[in-house]
């Protein structure tokens, strides 16, 4: 059963698939951010989990091939990190690894703002960048925070 839903998920499927499918959640968290669907959605635990899935589909594909090893390249340098991208298996996990982390990332900067009553514009930049640049995003978020929170805490 696991063989034929690797057969039907290809990395191009599920690269397409992970791509297309994270949209609707961001269009949530910056079009309806204090929604009770995009609560339920966009800030639960269900698109990261789905993202979760497809990583560990990616990992048990690798597995299965014998190629396990090869993610101990990323610690030996720049060259080898280059070289271990090189395989799609290794980029689709990285790219899913983003996507899933973006995400979240996106859902809490959404339900910080919240508790910081920072303007609707401000949230919008903050997620349209994360979604894009990840930290980058972040830090403006975090920039943004400041000036509304009146304080800097990085226990949050």
């Amino acid at each position: 059963m696991i063989n034929n839903l690797l057969d039907i998920l290809s990395y191009e499927n599920i690269y397409l698939i992970a791509n297309w499918g994270v949209i609707p959640f961001w269009l949530l968290l910056i079009m309806l951010p204090n929604h009770g669907v995009t609560n339920f959605f966009a800030q639960s635990i269900i698109a990261p989990l789905l993202l979760a899935f497809a990583y560990s589909l990616v990992v048990f594909d690798i597995f299965l091939e014998g190629n396990i090893f090869d993610s101990f390249e990323l610690y030996r340098g720049l060259d080898d990190l280059y070289s271990m991208f090189s395989s799609e298996s290794f980029l689709l996990i990285f790219w899913l690894h983003f996507l899933a982390i973006s995400l979240f990332l996106g859902s809490w900067i959404t339900r910080d703002s919240q508790r910081y009553m920072i303007p609707r514009f401000f949230l919008t930049i903050s997620l349209i960048l994360t979604y894009f640049t990840g930290p980058v995003g972040l830090l403006i978020y975090w920039f943004i925070r400041i000036f509304f929170a009146k304080k800097i805490n990085f226990n949050d």
